[in-house]
């Protein structure tokens, strides 16, 4: 059996990010709220796609590439994050991009300018046609002597999961130096890569810690995460199969993707005033609200929760939040 650090690894992020009691909030619902920002992780304005990318972008290199192509909705965080971490890496950055959501030059959309990366608009709601174009692009780009290396979205695939196998490890990690142990770890969850990392590193390095994900799409993520946890264990080389109890989903997308509601507003607006952190309106927003909802319902056995800030903080500079 492999780990993750037998795998080739481009160090990225600057950490560990900390790993901090919310404490406010913990005295407000009586019960030990822990935080991991991945949001201060060193790269652009943050986010969870760095720990994929170092492994994605490894591989990139070994192949000897030297333009990156990954998609998204227009306001995607991976996509910027892609961007910002092939400019340190000297490779160019294509991103085709779903034209839904906010196109102007508003949130990550100018930080992908500001980055330099070539931005090009598929008119579809369709993977399978983004896919079709980026290879597209490529093969076209091949013929001119290039060599391309294709991302899916959310850089969701076994490798890219291996990025959230080491952050769980360093997590874990922390909280053993703080003398705490976590009776549930809470991720959002919206294409299912950093879910089925966070699954099996909670396996490998904190056995007794549930995990529970937030779905912001309607993708059937009940499917696709435990097909990416099998990808990523066999990668792995561990026989061990993947346990349906390993990873709880729950879905809150409220009046669609990327469209925050009054009650993700108020969640964002909670975590500001009470312990000066942003939250995302389109994933760590509303997994926060939900996450506050089942606090209020008694869904949380156990004291010691800990919510993963994944970042995304581009998206508050795109969208205007309900009241």
């Amino acid at each position: 059996m492999k780990t993750v650090h037998d795998f080739p690894r481009i160090p990225l992020a600057v950490g560990p990010t900390p790993l901090h009691k919310l404490e406010n909030l913990s005295r407000k619902y009586g019960k030990n709220l822990y935080i991991k920002r991945d949001d201060l992780i060193g790269v652009g304005l943050g986010g969870n796609k760095v720990r994929k990318l170092e492994f994605l972008l490894a591989d990139a290199r070994a192949r000897g590439a030297d333009v990156v192509f990954t998609t998204g909705g227009a306001q995607s965080n991976h996509a910027m994050l892609t961007a910002a971490c092939c400019g340190r890496l000297g490779m160019e950055a294509v991103l085709v991009l779903k034209r839904r959501g906010v196109t102007g030059e508003k949130g990550n959309l100018l930080l992908n300018r500001l980055l330099g990366a070539k931005v090009r608009f598929v008119d579809t709601d369709r993977y399978g046609e983004v896919y079709r174009e980026m290879h597209r692009l490529g093969e076209a780009l091949e013929r001119q002597g290039r060599t391309p290396y294709y991302i899916p979205v959310g850089g969701s695939t076994a490798l890219g999961a291996l990025g959230y196998v080491a952050g769980m490890e360093e997590a874990y990690g922390q909280a053993v130096a703080l003398g705490v142990r976590f009776d549930h770890a809470v991720c959002v969850c919206g294409s299912g890569g950093t879910t089925a990392g966070v699954a099996l590193g909670s396996r490998y390095f904190s056995p007794g810690t549930r995990v529970l994900a937030i779905a912001v799409d309607d993708s059937p993520f009940e499917e696709i995460v435990p097909r990416l946890m099998g990808e990523t264990l066999a990668l792995l080389e561990d026989p061990a199969l993947v346990r349906g109890e390993e990873v709880a989903i729950q879905y809150h997308m409220g009046a669609g993707y990327g469209v925050a509601g009054p009650e993700d507003t108020a969640a964002i607006e909670e975590m500001a005033r009470l312990e000066g952190i942003f939250l995302d309106p389109v994933y760590t927003g509303k997994a926060f609200a939900r996450f506050l909802s089942l606090l209020r319902e008694g869904y949380f056995t156990g004291e010691n929760i800990l919510f993963l800030h994944s970042g995304g903080a581009g998206g508050l500079f795109a969208v205007d939040l309900p009241a």
